[in-house]
């Protein structure tokens, strides 16, 4: 059993090694600044949608207010004309429209409260993300710089170079 744990062990540890060589620092980068962007663009989006239906929320809630101030005027009609079986269907109407309003009011609230947490975290992440651009700036930056790989580079040898040096080598030799 402890054979097959250290052969386990080996394998994932090769594995990761194999994972390291083929990640590439600067793509994996770039990759978490995409996603940070794209989580802040849906953020921003739901904080503009949220905005939108408080509005509705909001107009909704004064249309609301003008149907209350209609049905009082129609129940003051209603008391005068001794309308009372009237004046109760209106009633009813005013204190349903009455509590729609509280529910409005009450969602509205909510919704603020959302978008403010929202807003809050939209600005925590923006930071955040404006200091990752920093770092991986300064990141890639220090990586080009020190990136200047000998092995690959395109060094040329011209016929002629090669010639001088096989008769500088063969002199120094032949004078040995």
């Amino acid at each position: 059993m402890a054979l097959i744990t250290r052969l386990s062990k080996l394998f994932q540890a090769d594995m990761h090694a194999v994972l390291d060589k083929i990640e590439d620092p600067e793509l994996l980068l770039k990759q978490a600044i995409r996603e940070m962007e794209e989580s802040i663009a849906t953020d921003e989006q739901q904080t503009l949608l949220w905005e939108n239906e408080k509005q509705q929320l909001i107009n909704k809630h004064d249309q609301l207010a003008e149907t209350l101030t209609d049905l009082e005027d129609k129940l003051s009609l209603c008391f005068k004309s001794n309308k009372d079986d009237l004046a109760r269907s209106l009633i009813k109407r005013k204190l349903e429209t009455h509590q729609t309003r509280l529910l409005l009011a009450e969602k509205t609230v909510a919704l603020q409260e959302k978008i403010t947490r929202l807003t809050k975290q939209l600005t925590e992440h923006q930071a955040q993300l404006a200091s990752m651009k920093q770092k991986a700036e300064a990141f890639l930056d220090e990586n080009r710089v020190n990136s200047t790989n000998w092995e690959n580079s395109p060094v040329g040898v011209r016929d002629e170079d090669v010639e001088v040096a096989f008769l500088y080598e063969k002199h120094k030799w032949s004078e040995s």
